[in-house]
């Protein structure tokens, strides 16, 4: 499968460094239009393996009902959207044809400024639409501990984005996985294997139709 996945130490305790691994092809779908998933670590499959997590599922979504893409998994560990936006140029290499923003969960973890990851999810978007790439912007919760205010400036800042910027939107990726012990590691963060295949349906629910939305336009 032409996945790409990249884990290191967890993003749960906010001071995990990014980490990387070298490209991965697989020669068979070489030539295909790409979907470059953008993420953390709950987009690398941290405590999966690399067919469990949710781009490894959408790849297979993809191949059971026909559509000829290669999903990249784009998630390094320990990312925010400062770290997606300084790599961004390096993800939409090649034949770029969606990109799935799903960043905002670290610096949400770490209390980091709203409007500085606006700032950043915004340029994204704005560089991925520079060479025509369709953007689906997946929302992300922030943890109670900051406070009520802080939380809310933080979920409503995915929404204003994607009514701004005019883009599909996933209101929040681990919708129906977050807070359920049995859809999550013991970390309580990550999605474990049933979790993880949630989320790939609920982004499943926004990809289709823009892939589809691709093909006649």
């Amino acid at each position: 499968m032409a996945c790409r996945s990249s884990s290191g130490e967890g993003s749960s305790n906010g001071s995990a460094a990014p980490a990387s691994a070298a490209p991965q092809s697989d020669p068979s779908q070489a030539g295909r239009p790409r979907i470059v998933v953008l993420g953390d670590s709950l987009t690398a499959g941290l405590g999966l393996l690399e067919t469990q997590a949710y781009p490894a599922l959408l790849q297979t979504k993809l191949d059971t009902d026909g559509y000829e893409y290669e999903v990249e998994n784009g998630g390094v560990s320990g990312d925010t959207s400062a770290g997606g936006l300084r790599r961004l140029d390096w993800a939409l290499q090649g034949n770029v044809k969606v990109l799935v923003l799903a960043l905002g969960a670290n610096d949400g973890l770490r209390g980091l400024s709203v409007a500085e990851m606006k700032n950043n999810l915004t340029q994204i978007i704005s560089r991925a639409r520079d060479r025509n790439v369709m953007v689906i912007l997946a929302g992300m919760e922030a943890p109670p501990n900051y406070g009520q205010e802080y939380a809310a400036a933080f979920r409503g800042a995915f929404r204003e984005i994607a009514q701004k910027e005019r883009v599909l939107f996933i209101p929040f990726l681990l919708d129906g996985v977050a807070g359920h012990s049995n859809l999550n590691q013991a970390d309580g963060i990550h999605p474990n294997e049933q979790g993880a295949r949630i989320v790939a349906e609920t982004v499943w629910k926004a990809l289709r139709p823009a892939l589809d939305q691709i093909a006649v336009s």
